[in-house]
């Protein structure tokens, strides 16, 4: 299983990567949505899956009874997940702003900054 995962993760920021190398806007936002899935799949393959109990301590001992699962992963998943929510949101609304202003959502023709400011007589 965590062999599957592995690669599942492999090809998704193989994906991510390949998507954030193309000249659209969207294939750049899927990009980015896919790198946010890679990195918590393998954060979640990292904290090793396990068909465990709950990690609590039973009253009387002194730590938790083997096999548990470990809640540090799935914490840093659930914050994983808001902050790609918030850098995909501010992405959208970015390249939302750059098709209104430029007028295109081609990646290679946004080189408006790239003139040199025409000289007024």
């Amino acid at each position: 299983m965590t062999l599957l995962l592995a690669i599942i993760t492999g090809v998704l920021y193989a994906a991510g990567i390949y998507l954030m190398l193309r000249r659209s806007m969207v294939k750049v936002i899927f990009g980015l949505i896919f790198l946010g899935h890679a990195a918590n799949l393998m954060i979640f393959t990292v904290g090793r899956l396990c068909k465990g109990a709950p990690a609590f301590v039973e009253e009387g001992a002194m730590q938790a009874v083997e096999p548990f699962a470990d809640p540090l992963p799935q914490a840093l998943i659930l914050t994983a997940i808001v902050i790609g929510f918030g850098v995909q949101a501010f992405t959208i609304v970015l390249f939302k702003r750059t098709y209104r202003t430029l007028g295109t959502e081609d990646l290679d023709e946004m080189r408006s900054t790239d003139r040199l400011p025409e000289e007024n007589p």
